[in-house]
C-alpha cells in the first residue's frame, strides 16, 4: 500500500520541475551591467602606452578598475568599450585576472559620448540598470559602486560624486567671473553613473539626434529633465589623467595596504546594503 502513496506524493514535485523548465531561470532582480569606457587617447599622459594600460603597483590601471566591478555583488556583467587596436588585449584579461563577468568588448566611438552609447547597446537583454564608468577611475571600491547602484535602484538615476570643498567660479569666455554658485549645492561628479536602461537609452539617442554634447552621462539624462541623485563617495576616486595622478594613486594604494596589514576595515568595502524602502524591482 505504501508504493501508490509515494507515487502520489512525488507528482507535485515533478510538476513543479516541469513548470520551472518551461518558465526558465528566474530573472535577476535589478540586473546591472557595468559599461567601462576605455577608448580614450590619453594625450595628457604622454608616452606610447594609453593610460588605461599603464602599470600601477604591478597591475594595469584598467585591470584595477575591472576588478573593482568584478568584486561588486550587484554588478552582473561587464562590457568594455575599447580602442579598436586594444580590443584583443581584453580577451586575455578574463583568464589572467579572473574577470569572469566580462561578456562584451566593443569598439569605441569618435567621442566619449558615442563610446558610452555603443556600450549601452551591447549590454545583456536582461539588464535593468546600466552603470557607466571611466576606465581610469581605478581607485573606486566595490562598496562605493554598490552604494551608487542601490541609490539608482531607488531613484532610477544616481551618480557618484563629492561635495565641492573649494569655492567654484563660473566665468565668461574671457575668464572674468560671471557668478559664484552657493558651495553647499556644488558637487563634483565622478563615476559610476547608474541609470535604468530605458532612461539612459532614451537620453543617449535623443541627445544624438538633437546634437546635444554632454560633459558626462548625467548631463544626457538631465537634458530630458530627469533628476539624478548624487551619492557621496570619496575624493580618492580620481580619474587618472596626468602623471601626478599616478603618484597620488600609488600613495592611496600604499595606505590601503597598511590599513589591511593593521587589520583595519575600510567602511567603503562593506557588503551591499539592504534594499531601502521604495526600492524598485
Amino acid at each position: 500500500m505504501s508504493k501508490p502513496t509515494e507515487k502520489k506524493k512525488s507528482q507535485p514535485n515533478k510538476l513543479a520541475g516541469i513548470l520551472r523548465i518551461i518558465a526558465g531561470k528566474p530573472a535577476i532582480k535589478n540586473y546591472t551591467s557595468a559599461v567601462i569606457v576605455a577608448a580614450g587617447s590619453s594625450t595628457r599622459m604622454g608616452g606610447d602606452v594609453t593610460k588605461q594600460f599603464m602599470d600601477l603597483d604591478g597591475l594595469p590601471i584598467v585591470v584595477r578598475t575591472l576588478l573593482a566591478y568584478e568584486n561588486t555583488d550587484c554588478i552582473h556583467e561587464i562590457v568594455v568599450v575599447a580602442k579598436e587596436d586594444e580590443m584583443p588585449l581584453y580577451e586575455g584579461m578574463k583568464e589572467a585576472y579572473g574577470i569572469t563577468k566580462l561578456t562584451q568588448i566593443v569598439k569605441g566611438g569618435e567621442t566619449r559620448q558615442e563610446s558610452a552609447r555603443n556600450g549601452s547597446d551591447a549590454v545583456s537583454k536582461d539588464a535593468q540598470y546600466i552603470a557607466i564608468a571611466d576606465a581610469a577611475r581605478c581607485l573606486i571600491t566595490p562598496g562605493e559602486i554598490s552604494k551608487v547602484c542601490h541609490a539608482a535602484y531607488q531613484w532610477e538615476a544616481a551618480s557618484a560624486g563629492v561635495k565641492a570643498s573649494d569655492t567654484v567660479k563660473v566665468v565668461d569666455t574671457s575668464a572674468f567671473v560671471d557668478y559664484t554658485p552657493d558651495r553647499p549645492y556644488v558637487w563634483l561628479a565622478q563615476t559610476p553613473q547608474v541609470f535604468r536602461v530605458p532612461i539612459y537609452r532614451a537620453a543617449a539617442y535623443a541627445c544624438r539626434d538633437e546634437g546635444f554634447k554632454g560633459s558626462d552621462d548625467n548631463s544626457l539624462v538631465e537634458h530630458l529633465h530627469i533628476p539624478v541623485k548624487m551619492v557621496q563617495t570619496h575624493r580618492e576616486n580620481i580619474k587618472i589623467t596626468e602623471p601626478y595622478d599616478l603618484i597620488f594613486a600609488h600613495a592611496v594604494l600604499e595606505a590601503r595596504r597598511q590599513a589591511e596589514e593593521n587589520g583595519e576595515t575600510d567602511p567603503r568595502d562593506e557588503p551591499d546594503p539592504e534594499p531601502e524602502t521604495g526600492e524598485k524591482a
